[in-house]
């Protein structure tokens, strides 16, 4: 029976095949016509736009890993459960409040300060991928990229979980669960978006003349601006600090994995970046981006590592590290507005720029843990502060005026400095009050035993490394 079905098959096959090949000489072909062709084209165009900016977009995501991996690796073994835990549930987090609200504030129409349309459930009108006039819809902002509506939304996500993951590490090995939850859910809701409309939503700092192109100030800053205020409300870890002012080290137990999670943060820059773009085009801003973004690391890291070898007599391989992520937030902002040979020069600075904060926060006895402030907050304000001083006007087709150092003037500077100081100010005295309240209701700081015994078990009920740490403790 089954060899009868196959043969029958293979007759059915052969018939069909033969009635598309004889069938196709006689039937009449098909007119392509050019109104026909500039549509597929189109077609095209947006396929491809939106594979790159999702598939930037998921590279990012990756990022989430990274962060884990730096966070739990530059802590003490007794609170990396929480630490992990904290930086997988943000991304659920900031997925949520996004959707809920903060996509609308950020990209909505609206006024000068706040998005008005579309606030809800990222709900408004749209007819992406069409772009410039052709637009209609709650979210005009965004009209200069031809992909659908949800990879705008996708991107612009896992950027806005990216400002809530800094906060952790800087709060780290002290902070409530539920408390850092709450403040993560009211920062991408609200706080983010605010300034992020600002600059990226049609808002008052776009319209002065302030340009980010990846996020220092958007992103990078906003985290440091939040976390800073709940550093300063926490305190500093037990022992941190000795009586005469001086600092006790406290290391981190794994910097195998803080090397691994350096690199995945190298690697997922390259969809932050370049996938800024939102669009391939004929490639060669992605190109640029891409080189100036890894220049801009290498130099970095190797300014870190001589000035920590200066400093502290010996090559920090945390100072190297965060030397690589200084270099890639300072250039985030001007990766796309800078020569080749400037980011170089920013990525040096910014590796001399992150061993020194290091050393200023701990004289001001603003423990961070994993380096943070120094990372994102300091090199987030040098990056934006950096396009003024080395734009160089449609270097990749944007029109942004020259900088400072080349013969621009104080313009496009005044502007990023307006941008830096607005967005400092607002992020931070919003972020202490939200902290502050949160401290009130629930308390934002673990108990002094907690503390001590490790926030794994406390917050927790386990333990990240069982059998070893229970042969410690036998």
């Amino acid at each position: 029976m089954s060899k009868v079905f196959t043969a029958v098959s293979l007759a059915l096959f052969i018939g069909v095949a033969a009635m598309k090949v004889f069938g196709a000489e006689t039937a009449p072909a098909a007119a392509v016509t050019p109104d026909a062709l500039e549509a597929f084209k189109k077609s095209m165009q947006v396929g491809v736009d939106t594979a790159w900016v999702l598939f930037t977009a998921f590279l990012v995501f990756f990022m989430n890993l990274g962060f884990a991996m730096v966070e739990s690796g530059l802590c003490r073994a007794k609170n990396s459960v929480n630490i992990l835990a904290k930086n997988f549930i943000v991304f659920a987090i900031a997925s949520l409040s996004f959707w809920l609200v903060g996509w609308g504030l950020m990209f909505g129409n609206g006024n000068p300060f706040i998005g008005l349309e579309g606030v809800f459930f990222a709900g408004g009108a749209d007819n992406s991928p069409a772009m410039g006039d052709a637009y209609q819809g709650a979210y005009k902002a965004l009209n200069w990229t031809g992909v659908p509506m949800w990879a705008k939304f996708f991107f612009q996500l896992v950027f806005a979980g990216t400002a809530a993951t800094i906060v952790s590490g800087a709060v780290a090995e002290r902070i409530k669960f539920k408390s850092f939850i709450v403040f993560s859910f009211i920062l991408v809701a609200v706080m983010y978006p605010i300034t992020g409309h600002w600059i990226w939503g049609g808002g008052w700092l776009q319209s002065l003349g302030m340009f980010d192109f990846a996020g220092s100030s958007v992103v990078h800053s906003v985290g440091g601006w939040a976390a800073l205020a709940g550093v300063i409300l926490l305190g500093p870890r037990l022992g941190k600090y000795r009586a005469d002012g001086s600092v006790n080290p406290i290391f981190g137990h794994n910097m195998s994995m803080v090397t691994l999670g350096g690199l995945v943060l190298w690697f997922g820059w390259f969809g932050f970046n370049p996938g800024s773009t939102m669009g391939v085009g004929d490639g060669s801003a992605i190109a640029h981006v891409a080189v100036t973004t890894n220049t801009a690391a290498a130099t970095a890291i190797i300014s870190s590592t001589i000035m920590s070898w200066v400093m502290q007599k010996k090559p920090d391989l945390s100072m190297i590290i965060n030397g690589a992520l200084a270099g890639l937030v300072a250039i985030t902002a001007p990766c796309a507005f800078v020569s080749v040979k400037s980011a170089a020069v920013i990525g040096l600075i910014a590796g001399v720029l992150v061993v020194l904060a290091v050393i200023m926060f701990d004289k001001l006895k603003l423990d961070d843990p994993v380096g943070a402030l120094s990372v994102h907050l300091v090199n987030g304000i040098f990056g934006t502060l950096a396009v003024g001083l080395f734009a160089q006007d449609k270097i990749t087709g944007t029109a942004t005026g020259n900088g400072l150092f080349f013969g621009g003037g104080m313009k496009l500077l005044g502007a990023q400095a307006i941008g830096v100081l607005a967005v400092g100010a607002f992020t931070f005295i919003v972020a202490f009050a939200v902290w502050f309240v949160i401290k009130l209701v629930m308390g934002i700081k673990v108990s002094r035993e907690e503390e001590i015994q490790g926030l794994d078990l406390g917050e927790h009920g386990m333990k990240g490394y069982p059998d070893f740490q229970g042969f410690l403790t036998k």
